[in-house]
């Protein structure tokens, strides 16, 4: 078998993550207006439900992950690119005309099964770059995340100001258009040689997860990595809510937000922290990082005014240094033969993490804004996430210290 073109090959690669990041992108704006509408009740309600759907999607993610990368290693990285597209496609349609809500959990059962286009194509990027170029070719992973999640919010926020089913339809038929054209268009990338039969041992979701138990240098951080990934939900999962609650936000309004999201993120990714990291150091980029992020959740939690918001992102968005400082720390603390063991066990504390992030989050909005709790606070999720940032420094220079 031919190996694929390079180029043509890894610009399919880029639009097919493009299009995913832009897909999810641009429901975010409107998903707690569908909800709204099929559960016939408010914004709180709403965000009770929401959290259950996204935790759907991540119990698949997180059962289903190892399996599918280990059917790319046997059947090729093209049929298992296609079928997730054609998944997501699948959930856009079922999410644009579900009739009740328990279709919208249909549709993202569906596309969290199928949902491995980051890990496959992570893997077609390895087949056809060589090593000289392997760095760079990844980079378009974080460039294609980045102007996905500027391009995509937006774009739901405006259509969102129409019919709030417009944007599920957009994202279905970017997925499934790019699916035909990958069908005609994407070569296979990993040759028949080097396919491997398939392991049952091999797909267990929690394989990887355990043997971080013997990286006894980096238990502690990767605790603390943790609770990061989970404080982050608080803006992933409850900001669209919080919002439309608090400042009365329209649809377009908070696509306009987490496209600004978007570019302060590729902004500080992808520039700032080139700069900041050699200049600091990992350990003080970690516990800076974690002080920043700390305090941009708290300023959300008492933001009174829509303005605010957009403000408060900027110390928010500085926190981003202290998740790659972290991973770059444990990376140099176990040998070089084991990081691909150490970087499956983090990727699922992260998958761990989005099914109890958003529960723990949209679950604690739920309570302090629907009718007679002790008292309203619609920024509790933020302030939930603010100290689990402060308790994440803490382990972290805790574990510096024993190291």
């Amino acid at each position: 078998m031919h190996k694929p073109r390079g180029q043509a090959a890894l610009g399919f690669i880029f639009a097919t993550l493009l299009i995913d990041v832009m897909g999810l992108g641009i429901i975010i704006p409107v998903i707690p207006k569908l909800i709204e509408h099929l559960i016939h009740g408010d914004v709180s309600d709403a965000s009770w439900y929401g959290g259950w759907l996204t935790a759907a999607y991540a119990v698949m993610q997180f059962l289903f992950a190892p399996l599918i990368g280990n059917l790319s290693d046997k059947f090729g990285r093209r049929p298992v690119l296609l079928c997730s597209l054609l998944g997501f496609g699948v959930d856009y349609l079922f999410s644009a005309f579900a009739p009740t809500i328990a279709w919208l959990f249909v549709g993202r059962i569906v596309a969290g099964i199928t949902g491995a286009s980051f890990t496959t194509a992570s893997a077609y990027i390895a087949d056809i770059s060589t090593p000289e170029k392997r760095a760079a070719n990844f980079g378009l992973v974080g460039v294609a995340f980045g102007l996905g999640f500027i391009i995509g919010p937006a774009l739901g926020g405006i259509l969102g100001k129409y019919d709030v089913h417009y944007p599920f339809i957009a994202a279905a038929v970017l997925a499934l258009l790019n699916a035909t054209y990958g069908y005609f268009i994407l070569p296979e990338s990993l040759s028949v040689e080097n396919r491997r039969p398939l392991d049952v041992k091999r797909c267990s979701p929690w394989g990887t997860l355990i043997q971080l138990r013997k990286y006894k240098s980096v238990i502690g951080l990767a605790v603390s990595l943790f609770l990061i990934y989970v404080s982050v939900q608080s803006v992933q999962s409850v900001w669209t809510y919080y919002t439309f609650k608090k400042f009365g936000w329209s649809e377009a309004m908070v696509g306009y937000s987490l496209a600004t999201v978007g570019l302060m993120v590729a902004i500080v990714q992808g520039g700032l922290i080139r700069i900041i990291l050699p200049k600091l150091g990992n350990e003080r980029s970690i516990w800076v990082g974690l002080v920043f992020y700390s305090s941009g959740l708290l300023l959300f939690a008492f933001a009174t005014k829509g303005w605010m918001m957009f403000a408060f992102l900027v110390p928010y968005c500085l926190g981003g240094i202290a998740g790659p400082a972290l991973q770059g720390y444990m990376s140099t603390s176990v040998p070089a033969n084991e990081q691909g063991e150490l970087q499956g066990g983090l990727t699922s504390l992260m998958s761990v993490s989005s099914i109890v992030g958003p529960l723990l989050m949209t679950e604690s909005f739920y309570y302090f804004t629907k009718p007679n709790p002790f008292f309203q606070f619609p920024g509790a999720p933020f302030a939930i996430g603010s100290i689990l940032m402060l308790l994440s420094a803490l382990l972290a220079i805790r574990s510096f210290k024993r190291n």
